[in-house]
């Protein structure tokens, strides 16, 4: 309990600092698409880092970014939820339920700076089409220990690890009530996704490396709904998502397989299409250093393609069945620690 008080001192200390820096900050600073959009992103952005940039993001803004915590992790951190558009069409994005997954984060700002940060045409027009929220580091406590789960050291978790925490992704089964979750940033999630009722749910992880038939390295994975009771409707719109996530990012260099999933409906991909949502996870591959930039961009593009494809219509036109063609993921690199486990 007393860490707890501790940490959240800590957060409102730093709420202020970063309220203090950003009132300081010269208005010319205001990073624009171009300028924000293309430049090195930090690929692993500290917990006070974070909410510097999505502070950052929502004044600059000018209100199209909407920053507010759902709620807090067992160590007082807040799970963020960044909100861009006002439009009729839903989208809720996941990043780092698994701490040690981080790209998916950076690659959510850049989808913040992209969407929100300017008043062009064709920004106001997406954002008049489409609502997009992201939770933004929906683990920060797995975070800070680069792991996996969230901390509960106390659990012995059916899904997770004794003295560690809980696998957040093996708690959404839509049958566990939120207050019930023992899983509390799952929690958190669940009730977010029962308020904000999205269309379409995209969850961003990390896997090991793999290869695919010609030798070629795998860049990421991506899979749709596989439960049996799934709705049919869901996941023939989660294939259509699918579709546009695998193209966009092997149009910006990926090479996008398959991914092996389970049907467990605690995991969200299942869950979500269990409850009526195109439901989608996205694995990026965690490649050496010097490939993560172009990672951290792929997501992005996915982010971007997607919004984009839902507020013109053209993603509801895809064939499902061109999700099938999408080829199976192949054989690991070396040992790809995170196989088979989103």
């Amino acid at each position: 309990m007393g860490k707890t008080r501790f940490v959240s001192v800590s957060s409102a200390l730093s709420a202020f600092l970063v309220l203090a820096a950003l009132l300081a900050a010269p208005a010319q600073a205001a990073p624009t698409s171009e300028q924000g959009g293309h430049g090195r992103v930090d690929p692993r952005p500290s917990t006070a880092k974070l909410a510097f940039e999505l502070q950052r993001l929502r004044l600059f803004s000018r209100g199209a970014v909407e920053v507010s915590p759902i709620g807090r992790s067992n160590e007082g951190r807040p799970v963020w939820s960044a909100r861009v558009g006002h439009g009729p069409l839903r989208i809720l994005y996941l990043t780092q339920q698994h701490g040690n997954e981080p790209l998916g984060t950076p690659a959510a700002l850049e989808f913040l700076r992209e969407a929100g940060l300017g008043h062009s045409p064709y920004q106001r027009w997406l954002r008049s089409r489409v609502t997009v929220d992201i939770v933004v580091r929906a683990n920060p406590d797995g975070h800070e220990r680069d792991w996996r789960y969230n901390y509960a050291p106390e659990a012995d978790p059916e899904f997770g690890e004794q003295g560690k925490g809980y696998d957040i992704n093996r708690y959404h089964n839509p049958e566990l009530a939120p207050e019930d979750n023992p899983a509390t940033e799952a929690g958190l999630i669940q009730r977010h996704y029962a308020e904000f009722r999205p269309d379409i749910v995209v969850d961003y992880h990390m896997q090991g490396r793999y290869r695919d038939d010609e030798g070629k390295e795998i860049t990421g994975s991506v899979k749709w709904p596989t439960h049996p009771e799934a709705d049919p409707a869901a996941v023939s719109l989660s294939k259509q998502v699918t579709v546009v996530a695998a193209e966009s990012m092997n149009a910006a260099g990926g090479n996008i397989s398959q991914y092996p999933g389970g049907n467990y409906q605690g995991i969200a991909r299942n869950a979500y299409g269990l409850r009526g949502s195109g439901s989608v996870l996205v694995e990026l591959s965690a490649m050496p250093a010097e490939h993560e930039q172009a990672q951290i961009r792929r997501a992005t593009f996915a982010m971007l393609a997607i919004a984009r494809g839902t507020a013109n219509g053209s993603l509801r036109k895809i064939d499902p069945a061109a999700a099938e063609k999408i080829p199976p993921r192949g054989d690991p690199i070396g040992r790809a620690t995170r196989a088979d486990s989103a």
